[in-house]
Parts: structure tokens; C-alpha cells; sequence
């Protein structure tokens, strides 16, 4: 049976965000390892084969009694991946309603893949940025870390809608994020992409391509509401259409529109997703009204999880 779309506006009515991401997870994995293709490689214990010849100190004889295998405990400091998980937040991600939109999406996504790289040891960090950063966490493998993270994701899906416009500065966010990482890593990416002139996203670009100089992996997840940012499709009758970020307005029947609408929607993602390409980042288009398990599925493609 395949994964059904998630009631955004129910998730809301989870106290506990990461509990809730916990069971996301738990039901992704478990679908994983019922289908019925071949190829699936994920290890989502926190262990890993024994290798001949070291030392047996760490086994776990448990396990051994269950499986019949050597498996050895991993510990904090055998992580073996660092991530950056970079979250929109600017008004654009507010849209198209209240607990049903694409800032609810990305942060549900956000806390299942900080609860995945938990399972598996590794380090997770979050930065959420509209114009400014406005958060940014230490990059840990901690179940506390993670804890902290999750709360921090809570308060972001209680958040109303900024009252005051404003725009996305992701290419200065990109270049700020580049600097400062270390240690090369893998940077996730939550953003719409919208609202930008064709100058900023050249800029977007040539941060994102900063980040592959320095040579992080970049997986950019584009978050859209497909039904009406893609194909406008809205009943026909008038609208007052406006820009989230910059207020402007402008009075319309979508027939109007919808068709060079649609055209120059399709220009501006093909020519992103061939850019990306170029540079050897991950593109990955998101519709919101679809199951999650696109983008939990794409970071284990990512990883080398699933072949």
C-alpha cells in the first residue's frame, strides 16, 4: 500500500514533535524493509559489523544470541557524518495556509532527519534563516542534542506568520554556513527558491557552488505547494494575488495568466535543477501535499543507504 499524503493541519495537534518524529521514522524504516524491491542496504541499529581482528571488547553477545552475527557498539565518537540541515523560514514558507504549508512541511521533515541521524550516530545541526540566521545549533550526535533540536523545531511550527515583509537572503546564509564549517559535511537545504530576481539567484548559485569548493555534499530539497506555485491552478473567478514577501498585490482571473504562469514556472525549475546538476548538488523537487517519504528516501540515496 503505498504511504498516504500527511494531514499537516492534524500534526499541529502533537504536543510532542519529536515523539511524532520518531513514529514517522519508526513506519519508514518498517516500509523500507517491507518492500517488496531488492537492493535496500540500511542499517538503522546503532552498530556495526565486527571486523576481524579487533579488539572484542565493544560486541554486543545480545545481539549475537538474536542474529548469529558480530555486530560491535558504536559510540559518539565514531560518527561518521557531520550535518548541516538549513531551514527557510522567511513568509514565503507560510504559504498557502496556517498549519498547512510549506515551513510545516520542512520542519516535520527536518525533525525526521535529525531523528534518523540520531539512530545511526551521526552529527546533526540546525540553521533556520530568513534575511538574517536566526538559529543556529552546534553539530552533535546526542540524544540531549537532539532533544534540544527537536524543541526548537516545536517552537518554529507554533510560530504565527511574521506580520512584517521581508525577503530570503539564502546566498549570503550559503556563504556564512561555508565558512564556518570545518569539516566536510553534508548540507541539507529546506527553501521554496521563490521570490528572488534572476540576480540573487545567481547569487543562491554561486553560494551553493562555494559550498561544493569547499567540498561539503549539498542536497537541496525545492519545497513547493505543486498544485497552485506550479500549475495555478485556482477555480476561475477574480483574485487579489499577493506577494508574501514584498506586499505587492495585483487583481486577476488566473485564465489570464495560468499559461505563461506555468511556462515561466517550468523555465525557472528546469534551469535551477541544470544548474544543480552542473555543480553536482542533489535537486530534489518537493510537493508538500505528498507523503514525506520523498525527501527521507532521497537522503538515504544520498548517503549510499539504498541502492
Amino acid at each position: 500500500m503505498p504511504p498516504q499524503p500527511l494531514d499537516l493541519a492534524a500534526v499541529r495537534s502533537f504536543e510532542n514533535l519529536e515523539f511524532l518524529a520518531r513514529q514517522l521514522v519508526d513506519g519508514f524504516i518498517t516500509g523500507l524493509h517491507q518492500s517488496p524491491y531488492h537492493g535496500f542496504s540500511v542499517e538503522f541499529s546503532e552498530h556495526r559489523l565486527y571486523n576481524p581482528g579487533e579488539s572484542t571488547r565493544h560486541l554486543d553477545w545480545k545481539v549475537l544470541a538474536r542474529t548469529d552475527k558480530l555486530f560491535v557498539k558504536r559510540y559518539e565518537e565514531e560518527t561518521n557524518l557531520r550535518c548541516h540541515i538549513l531551514l527557510d523560514v522567511s513568509s514565503s514558507m507560510y504559504y498557502p495556509r496556517p498549519s498547512n504549508d510549506k515551513l510545516h512541511f520542512s520542519v516535520l521533515c527536518a525533525a525526521a532527519l535529525a531523528t534518523l541521524l540520531q539512530k545511526q550516530r551521526d552529527a546533526v545541526g540546525l540553521v533556520t534563516f530568513s534575511d538574517k540566521v536566526e538559529i543556529q545549533t552546534p553539530v552533535r550526535s546526542t540524544s540531549t542534542h537532539r532533544h534540544t533540536l527537536l524543541l526548537q523545531l516545536q517552537q518554529l511550527m507554533e510560530r504565527q506568520a511574521p506580520t512584517e515583509r521581508g525577503g530570503t537572503e539564502v546566498a549570503r546564509v550559503i556563504h556564512q554556513i561555508a565558512q564556518q564549517i570545518p569539516k566536510r559535511s553534508l548540507v541539507i537545504i529546506f527553501s521554496d527558491m521563490l521570490g528572488r530576481s534572476q540576480q540573487k539567484q545567481a547569487d543562491t548559485l554561486a553560494a551553493l557552488q562555494h559550498l561544493r569548493h569547499q567540498h561539503h555534499e549539498v542536497l537541496l530539497f525545492h519545497v513547493m505547494d505543486r498544485a497552485t506555485e506550479a500549475d495555478f491552478d485556482f477555480a476561475e473567478r477574480p483574485y487579489v494575488f499577493e506577494d508574501v514577501e514584498t506586499g505587492e498585490r495585483v487583481k486577476l482571473s488566473p485564465a489570464q495568466v495560468r499559461e505563461q504562469y506555468r511556462a515561466a514556472m517550468q523555465q525557472f525549475t528546469q534551469e535551477l535543477a541544470e544548474r544543480c546538476g552542473q555543480y553536482r548538488i542533489d535537486f530534489v523537487p518537493v510537493d508538500i501535499r505528498e507523503p514525506f517519504d520523498r525527501v527521507l528516501y532521497a537522503y538515504l540515496v544520498k548517503r549510499g543507504k539504498v541502492r
